[in-house]
């Protein structure tokens, strides 16, 4: 991955470079992603902070935009995060999100001959998914076509394979989210018995690290959550978490080194054993209810991980490990390479289909 979050590890077919760009669109609560060929056929990915800041020009007055990292660093005190539930929940931030993207868009060169696919998660907020479909269908791109698929299916597309393999199976995803935990069943595309829960989350996670530090501590170090954030990215590990130290600098002068040894691993223990009941004994009984056959040919086959929290180390076999305790019976659960990429990745080959 280059430098500026990029991405390029592909070339894009001659027949297809003849027709619209094919873009797939993540647009996350924290993060978003783009995936998309750029004009010499190489695949790019770019992932960014899905936050805005806008500050006067000091000669022209005008009004200036910065997103991604650059807004952030260089203005957190006005810094605006617009999908932190997950979805523009107002008019108001349906415009903030619409100003970000078409700034995202913009700058990577994107305009409107291309056909758009962008992942939605799975959610009972209707005027929510009405935004965001504004946010795309009024941006610079998608004149060709603007569609949505569920993020836990466009998650779950790389996980199977090279092509379009997971639009042709009965399976179940599981969507490790910062906002939600969500869970699905896709019977040859089609949308079974969707689940969603809030009161698992790595937003939640971050909430209990940042407890859990000051605990640890005796009370002289207190983070906030986006330092619980980058603990948990940085050095969360299933398989082999090692201590590790940082230094805050105190009040008065000076600084104080501290060790942390449980606050990261403690939460997302627990994490998972509350992600394990919920997709046990709540969407796997729901689905068992509903369709019963799609139930039994889904828990033979992998289930797949999405989300940025199974990008940690180990997650995907210790989740595995616990299902199948809970169940009692032998399940199998993969994940994408690169699960909080793969969304974009696979809506962006949707996107390419449809394309051609």
């Amino acid at each position: 991955m280059a430098e500026d979050g990029t991405d390029e590890d592909a070339s894009f077919d001659d027949e297809t470079a003849k027709g619209p760009t094919p873009v797939g669109v993540k647009l996350g609560s924290t993060r978003t992603i783009l995936q998309f060929y750029d004009g010499d056929g190489d695949l790019e990915t770019v992932r960014t902070l899905t936050c805005l800041a806008t500050y006067e020009d000091a000669l022209t007055g005008d009004e200036r935009v910065l997103y991604g990292e650059q807004a952030a660093q260089e203005y957190p005190d006005s810094v605006e995060y617009m999908l932190r539930s997950g979805l523009p929940e107002n008019d108001d931030g349906a415009e903030l999100a619409k100003k970000f993207f078409s700034e995202l868009v913009n700058a990577n060169g994107l305009d409107g001959d291309s056909a758009v696919v962008y992942a939605i998660p799975t959610i009972d907020n209707e005027p929510g998914l009405r935004n965001l479909n504004r946010v795309i269908e009024e941006s610079p791109v998608g004149d060709a076509l603007v569609r949505s698929f569920p993020e836990s299916l466009c998650g779950a597309i790389p996980a199977f394979g090279d092509e379009l393999e997971a639009i042709d199976s009965v399976f179940a995803a599981i969507n490790m989210g910062s906002t939600n935990l969500e869970a699905s069943a896709y019977r040859h595309g089609e949308q079974l018995s969707p689940f969603v829960s809030g009161a698992v989350t790595g937003n939640e996670v971050d909430r209990r690290i940042a407890n859990a530090v000051e605990e640890e501590t005796q009370g002289r170090v207190n983070i906030d959550l986006t330092t619980a954030r980058e603990y948990k990215e940085e050095h969360a590990d299933f398989d082999d978490f090692e201590a590790f130290t940082d230094v805050i600098q105190q009040p008065g002068g000076g600084s104080h080194e501290f060790t942390i040894e449980r606050s990261v691993m403690e939460p997302l223990d627990d994490y998972l054993d509350d992600a394990v009941d919920e997709v046990a004994n709540n969407f796997l009984a729901q689905l068992a209810n509903d369709h019963m056959k799609p139930y039994q040919l889904a828990l033979s086959k992998p289930i797949v991980l999405t989300g940025g929290m199974a990008c940690i180390p180990g997650i995907v076999e210790e989740f595995e490990t616990r299902l199948s305790e809970e169940l009692d019976r032998d399940v199998e659960c993969i994940a994408a390479d690169r699960p909080d990429l793969a969304p974009a990745e696979g809506a962006r080959r949707i996107a390419e289909r449809l394309a051609k």
